[in-house]
């Protein structure tokens, strides 16, 4: 029992001794801070904390934000509505113009294109017949059969002479007379009209007779060729080289042509498939700042996808007509982007930082010493014998928490960054005042 009573108090005073020390710690802890802090930033009289103004160069960033897209993007789809036969590509393959991706159901096609194919060879025969006249065997036949009919005619001929000179002499009757008149009408009939078909043969087609043949051949021609034209778009190749971004239809499915802008739910249903080129960045910069960009210049991205790694591109393009959002006017900025890696992805959000140039040598002033006094925008500086004092200036560009001087100090003095207990005026946000 005497033993416990003696540890007892012991344990008690050890205690006691540890929070008085880490008491002590923390108070000479809290000393250590704030002689720390009062040298870093040292005071005014009445306990307004001071920082010395500072000439830099900075770089002039504009900030904006933006996302992945390809250059080029279209949903390809056939000309005309049909089946999907095979597909040849897959989601992320990279294809070259002119590759041929897909192929549609051609079988009725291949069919009427049997069909056109003879009703061409016919009218082209016809032609060449026209044109090459008509065979030596055929004019002799003519000649042959013009020969014969002058025959007949003259022995009609001389038939009827000696049935004239009977019938004078009352030893035949006018009815076999007119017989032989009308047996020699037949012959000579018969011998203009294979005179005729001999100068037909000699003289060969009439020119009409070709142009109508030709006209012939050529409608024929061009039925062969529209079918033709229709297999050719049964094949379905890249317009351009890329990437398959996404894959919409497989073989046995029913596409349509769609646009290239057709949204995806539309695209989805009727497409074959996405196809994208190489990405790019699309920002929109604010009316304010779109004066600073120029084509050419450096922009640094950061993705939210790739915390703490830093991608570079360049301005390629400036929007000539603004867009307006919600009452907020900006402008659209394309940039170029350098990603051997490919590690963006069409549709990451970005943020983009162009470098617009540089500010030399410029007197920076913490943004949160400008305050406003009696309509003038200015900071409170400690003089020579420890008084603060207005001092007017006129503000520029604003980079990060500091925020340019172009006029008004020197470089060299010491700035408020606390309202003194005499001020009359508040905190004011800077905005670039140059003329």
């Amino acid at each position: 029992m005497q033993k416990t009573m003696r540890t007892a108090p012991s344990n008690f005073f050890t205690a006691r001794r540890w929070i008085q020390g880490l008491l002590l710690l923390s108070l000479t802890g809290g000393t250590l801070l704030t002689i720390q802090q009062s040298i870093r930033n040292p005071v005014t009289q009445d306990g307004a904390e001071t920082v010395q103004v500072k000439r830099q160069t900075l770089p002039i960033v504009v900030t904006a934000n933006g996302s992945v897209e390809p250059e080029r993007s279209i949903n390809v789809s056939p000309k005309t509505s049909g089946l999907l036969k095979r597909l040849l590509v897959r989601e992320g393959d990279q294809v070259k113009a002119g590759q041929i991706i897909a192929e549609m159901d051609d079988s009725n096609l291949r069919g009427q294109l049997a069909q056109m194919t003879g009703n061409l060879a016919s009218a082209s025969a016809n032609l060449q017949k026209l044109r090459a006249g008509n065979r030596p065997e055929e004019i002799a036949e003519a000649q042959a059969k013009l020969d014969e009919a002058n025959a007949v005619l003259k022995e009609a001929e001389l038939t009827l002479e000696q049935d004239k000179a009977l019938y004078a002499d009352g030893a035949l009757s006018r009815r076999d007379l007119a017989g032989s008149e009308s047996r020699r009408a037949t012959a000579k009939a018969q011998v203009a009209q294979a005179r005729e078909g001999l100068t037909i043969q000699t003289t060969g087609p009439r020119i009409e007779d070709i142009q109508a043949a030709e006209a012939a051949e050529a409608a024929a021609q061009g039925a062969v060729d529209q079918i033709q034209s229709q297999l050719d778009d049964m094949v379905i190749r890249a317009p351009f080289s890329g990437t398959v971004v996404r894959k919409y239809a497989d073989p046995g499915a029913f596409v349509a042509p769609t646009t290239a802008a057709s949204a995806e739910n539309s695209a989805t249903s009727s497409s074959i498939l996405a196809l994208g080129t190489k990405n790019r960045i699309v920002a929109n910069v604010p009316e304010t700042s779109i004066g600073r960009l120029r084509v050419g210049q450096t922009a640094l991205i950061q993705a939210d996808a790739f915390p703490g790694r830093t991608f570079t591109g360049t301005v390629a393009e400036i929007a000539p007509q603004s867009t307006v959002q919600q009452n907020v006017t900006s402008f659209e900025v394309k940039v170029s982007l350098v990603d051997p890696e490919e590690l963006l992805r069409s549709g990451m959000n970005v943020s983009v930082d162009f470098q617009v140039g540089k500010l030399e040598d410029a007197v920076m002033v913490p943004t949160v010493a400008i305050v406003r006094q009696e309509n003038q925008t200015g900071v409170y500086i400690q003089s020579d014998d420890d008084q603060t004092e207005f001092q007017p200036i006129q503000t520029g560009l604003t980079m990060g928490n500091q925020t340019e001087a172009y006029s008004g100090l020197q470089g060299d003095e010491r700035v408020l960054i606390g309202l003194p207990k005499s001020a009359k005026s508040f905190a004011f946000p800077p905005f670039d005042s140059r003329p």
